[in-house]
């Protein structure tokens, strides 16, 4: 029988398969790959590194697949907290797992766009381009839609596990403040003329932070069912 230490240790690594695969394909592929308002050099990068742009794709794919079995144990493990809210925050998980899902088909086409079938050659090469990282913009900002709803879930996570005694409360706060930094990163985007966010770097480290050390608590400790507060 699994016990929930375990279930919370298999939550663990798969939260950090998740971190593992979207750092690969964010920092390492997308960014790599992307050079801001040059779409030629972009598509140039995409064609000469043809392979590693499919690996981050597949990547992406892994992340949201390992995803949701750890967001469905974290369900289980506390819904005696506060059921209706962490069925919220599970709903909010399945809806950004969707969002992002669908959104990798703007990722994948500019491989289709920068292809050798023969109905393209009616594109110069450039207009191809341009094409290329338009598909690249709109994912950026899928992304950014759908980071909205996985913040909601970090927050109300955040808040169960300060509720739930199971685990240290310090990561309840930091995993609620992971949450509140993925909201502003995706409103201060959303607002900003050209979609850019010059408070990026910033929130990135708290999410990183609060996201790995609740991966890393889950993992190796697992959670203490014997202190688990209930809502009444």
């Amino acid at each position: 029988m699994i016990t929930d230490k375990n279930l919370a240790r298999i939550a663990g690594l798969c939260y950090l398969i998740v971190i593992a695969t979207g750092l690969f394909s964010e920092v390492f592929v997308r960014q790599a790959l992307r050079v801001a308002n040059d779409a030629v050099a972009t598509a140039n990068n995409i064609q000469t590194h043809e392979m590693l742009y499919r690996w981050g794709f597949v990547a992406d794919i892994t992340n949201f697949v390992i995803g949701l079995p750890s967001a469905l144990i974290m369900y289980f493990l506390f819904k005696r907290v506060n059921k209706l809210l962490v069925q919220l925050a599970l709903a909010f998980a399945i809806i950004q797992t969707a969002i992002i899902a669908v959104n990798l088909l703007n990722q994948i086409s500019p491989l289709l766009i920068l292809g050798n079938d023969a109905y393209l050659n009616s594109f110069r090469p450039d207009q191809l381009a341009s094409l290329s990282l338009l598909s690249l913009n709109i994912q950026a900002q899928g992304y950014g839609l759908g980071l909205v709803f996985f913040g909601f879930y970090c927050l109300i996570f955040g808040y169960a596990i300060i509720r739930s005694k199971m685990i240290p409360k310090i990561l309840g706060a930091l995993y609620a403040i992971t949450g509140i930094c993925y909201l502003l990163n995706s409103f201060i985007m959303f607002l900003s003329k050209g979609f850019d966010n010059p408070f990026f770097a910033y929130l990135a480290i708290p999410i990183f932070i609060g996201e790995l050390s609740l991966c890393l608590w889950l993992l190796i400790n697992g959670v203490d069912t014997s202190k688990r507060s209930t809502n009444r």
